[in-house]
């Protein structure tokens, strides 16, 4: 029996009338988690009540992840209809008939017929190697294509129509690019994936994907504090700590990171933390206590626009600075 009743959980109701819970587990283990260890939390994840996982070829540990999968729905812990699913096709495989071959081997690793969610991991095929440092750059690397993106998304809509997976994702994204693909899709995102915190809200493109029946999905729900050290930059702020969060928490008798993901579900978007220990925790809280309008409206202060996840390591040659990647001044970078 699941240690949090899953029925207790707050659900998201998708475009598609489909509901999906308001938390789910993340399954990047950073550089610091072996996929041993992130396959072990998804295992108690499952028993502790958990029906959202957040997947990703890249990880590499999706075949780890699978075992468990395979080995929960045998042993009944939980039917495969009861559980949601997301992968993502990485960077290196948005050629024409590759992002068919990422899917194909997900499934196999997942061991699974169809997932319930697949994105493009980020919108263009910039890659890096494995535990590279901040300064890496690959030659190839180039700015966002909508015509190379729209190919990408041909195959993606094609995973469709085989009924290999059902809802299809976007991620990482700006509201200039959205702006320019979203016209051209056949078939629509169910869901966007962005990095959502306390300290980077992205109003705007949280505003612009709800308009447009996209539910929101945020990783660094926390912000994140065992992300890649390539990601750290000595101005980064941490979420925990602003005064606002610190005080909702000691009003509340709870810690920082709950505050953290209460204001994420209640606010609409689907946080995806990842833990080794507390993600009982952290699906128990966001069950009970919810925090008061007031608190909500006082959270909107926390916000400092700081960008944790920067991708300096898929700029292109010629590109400034990271900045160019998220098209801040209302327009794509070339």
């Amino acid at each position: 029996m699941s240690a949090i009743d899953p029925k207790s959980v707050p659900t998201r109701t998708l475009s598609t009338g489909e509901k999906i819970p308001c938390i789910g587990l993340g399954t990047f283990g950073s550089d610091h988690f072996s996929p041993q260890q992130v396959s072990a939390a998804v295992a108690g994840a499952i028993r502790a009540g958990y029906r959202l996982f957040d997947c990703a070829s890249v990880y590499g540990n999706e075949d780890l992840i699978g075992r468990e999968f395979d080995r929960a729905f045998r042993e009944g812990a939980v039917r495969r209809d009861e559980v949601l699913v997301a992968s993502k096709v990485w960077n290196d495989m948005h050629g024409r008939g590759d992002v068919l071959l990422s899917c194909a081997k997900t499934l196999r690793d997942l061991h699974l017929d169809q997932l319930d969610f697949y994105f493009v991991h980020w919108p263009f095929p910039n890659y890096h190697a494995p535990f590279c440092d901040v300064d890496s750059r690959n030659p190839d690397s180039k700015p966002f294509s909508v015509e190379e993106f729209m190919q990408t998304w041909r195959q993606m809509e094609r995973l469709h129509d085989m009924g290999l997976v059902r809802n299809l994702g976007m991620s990482n994204m700006t509201v200039p690019k959205l702006q320019a693909v979203l016209p051209l899709c056949r078939i629509q995102p169910t869901v966007l994936e962005i990095e959502l915190h306390p300290c980077f809200q992205q109003p705007a493109l949280f505003d612009y994907a709800v308009a447009h029946g996209i539910q929101p999905i945020g990783y660094c729900p926390i912000g994140s504090p065992n992300r890649p050290e390539r990601d750290t930059t000595p101005e980064d702020l941490i979420d925990t700590q602003a005064p606002q969060v610190v005080q909702i928490a000691r009003a509340h008798g709870i810690s920082p990171a709950a505050v953290c993901l209460k204001w994420a579900a209640q606010r609409g978007q689907v946080p995806i933390p990842f833990s080794l220990h507390h993600y009982e925790d952290n699906l128990r809280c966001v069950t009970e206590d919810p925090l008061s309008k007031a608190e909500m409206e006082a959270m909107k202060s926390v916000d400092q626009n700081c960008r944790l996840i920067k991708g300096q390591v898929f700029l292109w040659p010629g590109a400034d600075s990271w900045h160019d990647l998220w098209d801040e001044d209302g327009t794509i970078v070339k």
